[in-house]
């Protein structure tokens, strides 16, 4: 959080009985950071992405040259794309973020550590380009083992550690793991649109799941605590990272995406709070010579938008929860970007796709582009 002394704003650690003065952030004195990618970093004993092991070397290095801040995408938990701008939980984070090795997680044993990455190429991971679907698969077998002997053996302490963090997090975890659940009953897909009729809404959902016999119940309820546990062991990395950089006198800046993905946990639990059949996006951008779509309507993001009419009832109540998940990971965090807040630009219509419409005559599409509130029309 940032406080003023004097004439003077300091970046600052609050702990119960004391105060860490982290660095000068008034605008008279120069601090230098660094924007780094998460999955582009390398480390000791990494599985082919950037983790948390990666970003505290990271962190070292940025101390010892001076810098004071490093800056990082967005961490949430990200879909088949792979792009951590269309995530599949604005609140979840990416268990590829996650540092996988012997007793990290405690409970996590180095025979299932070492039987799982066996079976992986592990040489072939470490080379060019991030392989996120065999990656999210071995980290994925992994996890499961350290959940596996999290059941079967953890202390009482421990399981009431993690009870504790399900019902601190409840708000959006619970969604979130029937959400993760229902993605495995249609194949990990996420575009909940499409899955068969009783599971296209959360009420749907809901009551299938009450329909099922009582070992299906106990069985898919078992799948919930797994993808609870995965975020704990997540909440516990990165806090532990973010502390970590605070003693190296490093802050940690983390990014909000101005929109959430349309196949989303949000979405999908708090539909009326959203605009479904209308998408975000940019004006005309004439220099995109090879993208006819983007010269004439501008960039479709596929986001849905918000119904701030419906937000305002519960005082704002998903959005606080996202800036609250940030904060407790991050020190700063910026939001891409914040005019979306307050100029929104132009929208598209979820249907509509660039090779059919780019061709379009203004008169033709008028009834597949929705001008804002902005005036902005389609360049001729």
């Amino acid at each position: 959080m940032c406080s003023s002394f004097g004439s003077r704003h300091y970046f600052v650690i609050r702990h119960s009985s004391f105060v860490i003065l982290l660095m000068d952030l008034s605008p008279e004195k120069k601090i230098a950071g660094v924007l780094v990618p998460l999955f582009a970093l390398r480390g000791a004993g990494d599985l082919g992405i950037g983790d948390v092991g990666a970003l505290r070397e990271f962190i070292d290095w940025a101390a010892t040259i001076g810098f004071k801040l490093v800056q990082l995408l967005p961490t949430n938990e990200i879909g088949n794309d792979n792009s951590p701008y269309n995530a599949i939980s604005a609140m979840a984070i990416e268990p590829t973020t996650l540092h996988l090795a012997p007793n990290s997680p405690p409970d996590l044993t180095r025979e299932d550590f070492d039987a799982s990455v066996a079976r992986a190429d592990i040489h072939s991971l470490r080379l060019g380009e991030v392989k996120y679907r065999q990656i999210k698969k071995l980290k994925r077998c992994i996890l499961e083992k350290a959940f596996a002997n999290f059941s079967a053996h953890a202390s009482e302490e421990r399981q009431l550690e993690f009870r504790m963090f399900c019902d601190q997090e409840a708000a959006w975890l619970r969604n979130y793991a029937f959400f993760r659940v229902l993605m495995e009953e249609n194949d990990d897909s996420a575009a909940w649109n499409r899955w068969p009729a009783q599971y296209q809404s959360i009420e749907r959902a809901r009551t299938w799941l009450c329909a099922l016999s009582q070992d299906r119940q106990a069985a898919l309820a078992a799948r919930q605590n797994f993808f609870c546990y995965v975020q704990w062991i997540a909440h516990q990395q990165w806090r532990a990272i973010k502390s970590y950089a605070a003693e190296r006198g490093v802050a940690l800046m983390g990014d909000i995406p101005f929109g959430v993905s349309y196949y989303s946990a949000d979405v999908f639990a708090r539909p009326d709070e959203f605009v479904l059949d209308w998408c975000g996006g940019a004006p005309p951008e004439p220099y995109f010579k090879e993208d006819v779509f983007t010269q004439k309507w501008g960039q479709n993001w596929g986001i849905p938008l918000y119904r701030w009419d419906r937000m305002r009832k519960n005082n704002f109540e998903w959005w606080r929860e996202r800036v609250r998940a940030v904060r407790q990971i991050f020190h700063l965090f910026r939001i891409d970007h914040v005019l979306g807040t307050a100029i929104p630009r132009i929208s598209f219509l979820a249907t509509m796709r660039h090779p059919k419409i780019a061709r379009r005559t203004n008169a033709k599409a008028k009834n597949t582009c929705a001008l804002s509130s902005t005036k902005q029309a389609p360049r001729a």
